[in-house]
């Protein structure tokens, strides 16, 4: 393992081997104790797109407020789900699908096709092209916009589904999902993600589905791995200190120079990462 893979795996604090029972109880109390510390919210809210990390985060979520409702013996925490389909969403039955298996305390619906679609045309109208691709990140940035917005009315936090294979190459949109307060599964990598979600008693089809943004019109439901160039399964190997091939490696670590600032809060004279 040379250097750059150390130092990526201790960035991003990746285990090599994780206990399911033991990280989940390390969210839920993560939550817990942040809830605790600023007692003037009351709950959490997270857009549910009916994969993986959504689903995973939600469930969380869901579990640490009702321990904290339990122990205060009131129901003043809740968790909101949010649906946030642009249009019509493709796979809406894994959507259903997730929050049936989270059981959130509540569940809005916001459609952002019609504010994004303003926001294109907008921009359009100034004499700017946007690509397909950028006007995917839109999608994300109005989905975490109405997050917070829904969090604002009801004095909650937003919640993030980061995760160490997302955050290694970079792949969220800055200021969009990448925008979180709370990212409970920073420190793990997308197989582990799934034996957490096994150990919770997830429906499979929802932690097997092929991880997608599905954020381009032009090219819907696009694996991850297809715009990354690179598997999920080489980057977990990465993160967990395992060799993979000179191919997969030069792509993983391009990709994370690349997106270095994705990882940073706003550069400042006073930041030196970059140089």
């Amino acid at each position: 393992m040379d250097t750059l893979q150390k130092e990526i795996i201790k960035e991003l604090k990746v285990k090599p081997h994780i206990d399911p029972k033991e990280e989940i109880r390390k969210s839920i109390d993560f939550m817990k104790a942040y809830m605790n510390q600023y007692g003037f919210f009351n709950g959490f809210v997270l857009g549910i797109s009916g994969g993986q990390d959504s689903t995973l985060v939600g469930r969380l979520a869901q579990m640490a407020v009702d321990e904290l409702n339990q122990e205060r013996q009131d129901d003043k925490y809740q968790f909101i789900a949010v649906k946030l389909p642009y249009g019509i969403q493709a796979d809406m039955k894994d959507v259903e699908d997730a929050i049936a298996f989270i059981h959130p305390s509540q569940v809005y619906e916001v459609n952002i096709k019609q504010a994004v679609d303003a926001s294109v045309k907008a921009i359009q109208d100034a004499g700017i092209t946007i690509s397909d691709f950028t006007k995917g990140n839109e999608k994300a940035r109005e989905r975490m916009k109405v997050q917070y917005s829904i969090a604002a009315h009801f004095n909650a936090i937003v919640l993030g589904t980061d995760h160490a294979a997302e955050a290694l190459p970079g792949f969220f949109t800055k200021y969009g999902d990448g925008g979180a307060d709370l990212v409970p599964i920073y420190r793990l990598n997308k197989r582990q993600g799934r034996e957490l979600l096994k150990e919770l008693g997830c429906p499979e089809h929802l932690y097997l589905k092929i991880p997608t943004a599905d954020l381009e019109d032009d090219r819907p439901l696009l694996p991850d791995e297809v715009a990354l160039g690179v598997s999920y399964e080489d980057i977990d190997d990465y993160l967990e200190g395992k060799e993979v091939t000179e191919t997969a490696k030069n792509t993983i670590e391009a990709l994370y120079r690349k997106s270095a600032h994705k990882r940073h809060l706003p550069i400042s004279i006073f930041d030196d990462f970059w140089k």
